[in-house]
């Protein structure tokens, strides 16, 4: 309530209010919304592997962790505001190794956690 407001080189993980499953057929990637809705980017880390938000094939859904910073102006990120979009491609085939916890993929399940690069 009252947003939150993204200063220049500050780094900020948030997460989607809605949750993202995509079946072993399609792929999805995280793109801007709007270029012109102001000077921050939300995708630096937005490709969703096919079997993305699947538990044991069924679909649990996600939610999208967002990797988000201002650039040369301070932005102010109001809850529900929309500030990205997901586009879906369809595979020619589905995949033998859907996205999960069976092939240990390392955001299964994820949650408003540091990527496996930072120190804890």
């Amino acid at each position: 309530e009252g947003g939150l407001i993204l200063h220049p080189d500050e780094f900020h993980i948030l997460a989607t209010k809605e949750k993202v499953a995509v079946p072993d057929y399609l792929a999805a990637d995280m793109v801007a919304y709007n270029t012109m809705v102001g000077e921050f980017r939300v995708h630096y880390a937005g490709f969703f592997d096919p079997g993305f938000g699947y538990t044991d094939g069924i679909a649990e859904g996600s939610k999208i962790v967002l990797e988000v910073r201002a650039h040369e102006v301070p932005f102010m990120v109001e809850h529900g505001q929309i500030v990205g979009r997901v586009t879906v491609e369809r595979l020619t085939h589905p995949t033998d190794a859907p996205y999960g916890g069976a092939i240990g993929s390392n955001y299964h399940r994820q949650s408003l956690t540091l990527g496996k690069q930072f120190k804890r």
